[in-house]
């Protein structure tokens, strides 16, 4: 490959990442005036929000798996173009319940896009490289996660909700074009057809379960645990999941290929990776409940105060990746998640209502560090140990599991921090719509408490990563040796 060409691939799949992480973090803020704007009830802004990610989890590790057959430059300037197009008729919607059907939409192009980029990057780049490219893709999405609040609340409030779809439009044409003339599709990889012919049962038993676990995962902490939507959703899940599983072993042309999990760099660095997730997207909903609800600051400058926690990656990803390829992925990994766990530990130690931000900024710029220092190292091992064949799905289920740890993190954080806060203010403060607890300030010690506890699990499940990542080293020396 030309030694400039691989370069401009990586701005292609940079630009997807950006507006990624430009789509969560604009919306956030914007969630009170689309609120408003489309007198939707508290439940609907939610999913107005959730739809976009159970959507684009449940399609990733499809999108993934269809790209090493069809092609991932073919899947991924699609999935671009998708976003964009559902992006510009976002902004007309009339009512929250189509928003929320375009949400799933923009959700699925937004799979289509994530799955296949570091597939994409890791193609294009040699294995001594590709830690510092993918490096450069976290050190992009840490900048779309910085300016996203900032932009949100000046478009929202300039504008109105709607810019917060229509800005994405110019860039994903510009994507789009920019992808075309970049990367092309005319060598797009492959594979050869196998017999035997589509894996429809695993599409359907997979789409299905882990819908239904996901639907569960977010309506339980939102809404109620004793809901029949929970306890059907994961009743459908523990019924369909195995199944799933049975397809997989004994199609020839498996959604899932499972032989991947039994090579430890790759499901070392998976759990690793998904942990990791759990713990940092905890993190940001825990310092938005706090800065919310118990400082009683505004959406806008929520989301400006928690700056710090991208910051660190936007720095140091770029590095790590460069470290990772010179002296191998393991230790810069590890060294990250026990970073990220000193800067818990700080938080579960020194939050109160009477905590000076310089202290909070400086434990989440440490844990922003370690995310920096872990992120694309673990991912160029993934990438690596999947081999050429596999990227694609592996990029799929890396983009999975990673998403499916946010998802959890809900599930895991919600309940313990918002046990002692009225379940409509819990959703107001969430969605921004509702600064201070009003009438709740009695709760407010429960609510610290629970803060605590949030991290200190938090901590205890970056100490099981620390320690899984770290189980790759003896593993690839032996396959090295």
């Amino acid at each position: 490959m030309d030694a400039s060409r691989k370069w401009w691939i990586l701005s292609v799949t940079s630009l997807g990442s950006l507006l990624s992480a430009l789509n969560f973090s604009t919306l956030i803020i914007a969630l009170p005036d689309l609120l408003t704007g489309l007198q939707a009830t508290l439940m609907q802004a939610m999913w107005v929000m959730l739809s976009y990610m159970v959507a684009q989890t449940v399609m990733v590790l499809m999108a993934g798996s269809l790209a090493d057959r069809f092609g991932r430059k073919r899947i991924y300037i699609a999935g671009m173009l998708l976003f964009t197009v559902v992006s510009l008729i976002s902004g007309f919607a009339e009512h929250a319940p189509l928003l929320i059907v375009f949400r799933i939409l923009q959700g699925i192009g937004g799979a289509m896009v994530m799955a296949n980029s570091t597939a994409i990057v890791a193609d294009a780049f040699p294995k001594e490289e590709l830690g510092k490219a993918l490096g450069i893709n976290i050190m992009v999405i840490a900048v779309g996660q910085i300016i996203g609040p900032v932009l949100g609340g000046w478009l929202t409030t300039a504008f109105g909700w709607e810019w917060t779809f229509w800005f994405n439009v110019p860039f994903g044409v510009i994507g789009v074009i920019w992808g075309l003339a970049v990367m092309g599709i005319k060598d797009d990889k492959i594979a050869a057809p196998k017999a035997g012919g589509f894996d429809i049962g695993g599409v359907v038993t997979y789409v299905v379960s882990v819908t239904a676990l996901l639907i569960a995962l977010t309506w339980g902490p939102i809404q109620s645990w004793t809901s029949p939507v929970v306890w059907i959703s994961g009743l459908f899940f523990i019924v369909l999941f195995p199944l799933f599983l049975r397809f997989e072993r004994r199609h020839p042309n498996a959604l899932l290929h499972l032989p991947l999990f039994t090579n430890k760099i790759f499901s070392f660095g998976i759990i690793s990776a998904t942990l990791n997730a759990i713990a940092r997207m905890a993190v940001m909903f825990m310092l938005i409940f706090y800065f919310q609800g118990a400082l009683e600051k505004d959406a806008l400058v929520a989301g400006i105060m928690t700056i710090p926690l991208a910051a660190g990656m936007l720095v140091v990803s770029p590095l790590a990746g460069s470290l990772g390829d010179k002296y191998g992925e393991t230790t810069p990994a590890t060294v990250g998640l026990f970073l990220s766990i000193i800067g818990l530990a700080g938080l579960a130690l020194d939050t109160n209502l009477a905590t000076p931000f310089w202290h909070l900024a400086l434990y989440m710029t440490i844990i922003s560090i370690g995310s920096g220092l872990f992120n694309s190292p673990n991912s160029s091992s993934i990438m690596n140990a999947a081999g050429a064949k596999y990227r694609g799905e592996a990029s799929g289920i890396r983009s999975l599991t990673t998403n499916m740890g946010m998802m959890l993190s809900i599930a895991f954080s919600m309940p313990i921090v918002t046990h002692s806060i009225p379940h409509e203010a819990m959703l107001a403060i969430f969605s921004g719509t509702q600064v201070g607890m009003n009438g709740a300030e009695s709760s407010l010690n429960g609510f610290i408490s629970g803060l605590h506890a949030v991290y200190w699990l938090m901590a205890a499940l970056m100490a099981l990563a620390a320690f899984m990542s770290h189980l790759r080293a003896n593993k690839r020396m032996t396959n090295h040796g």
